[in-house]
Formats: C-alpha cells, sequence, structure tokens
C-alpha cells in the first residue's frame, strides 16, 4: 500500500478534514492533498507524524514472505499428487487425534 491510501485512509477513519489533519500534524493542507493524491511522497517521519496525527503509527516488519523456510514446500512440490493428498490427509488425522486428546484432558 503507498502512503496516499495510507494517509486518506487514516485520515477518514479519524473523521477529519484534510484541513484539520494539517493543523495537527503540522503540514500544510496543500501538502496533505498532494500525499492523498500520490503526487508528493513523504518523508518518513512526516508520514509517521501525519499517521500518529489520526491515532495511528507506522510500523515496519519484515516483508511477507521473507524468512520463510521454503525448503519443505520445495520438498512437497517433488511428490506425486497421491502422496502429497496421503501425507495432507495423514496430518488431518494427527490434528484430529490431538484435539480429541486435549478435550479428554
Amino acid at each position: 500500500m503507498e502512503a496516499a491510501s495510507y494517509v486518506n485512509q487514516a485520515r477518514r477513519a479519524a473523521g477529519f478534514s484534510q484541513r484539520e489533519l494539517a493543523r495537527r500534524a503540522g503540514v500544510p493542507q496543500s501538502a496533505i492533498a498532494r500525499i492523498e493524491r500520490g503526487q508528493q511522497i513523504p518523508r518518513a517521519d512526516t508520514l509517521a507524524r501525519i499517521l500518529d496525527a489520526c491515532g495511528f503509527e507506522l510500523r515496519l516488519g519484515p516483508k511477507r514472505g521473507d524468512g520463510v523456510d521454503r525448503s519443505l514446500i520445495f520438498e512437497w512440490l517433488e511428490m506425486s499428487p497421491a502422496v502429497r493428498a496421503e501425507r495432507g490427509a495423514a496430518y488431518g488425522r494427527f490434528s484430529e487425534r490431538l484435539r480429541n486428546a486435549k478435550r479428554v484432558s
């Protein structure tokens, strides 16, 4: 998602006009408008200040899929469809036994 969407959605969720958001964030209203139209990309600290004024925070985290061990995926893809189906069914039976064991405990 781009900064334009973040700012627009946060502003609307907070119920602010562009003018009110600009006042609260200490950013010119014209800059808010340019950011929401995608004509200006704000610096990270400016984006964080705008979102904070709306009651949101800017968080950084790993990209989705990064740090995922894909070796298991490749291992499963090397199996025939029949073997994959049987393994999947075996996992299903195993998880059902675990659920039943928790109910008994």
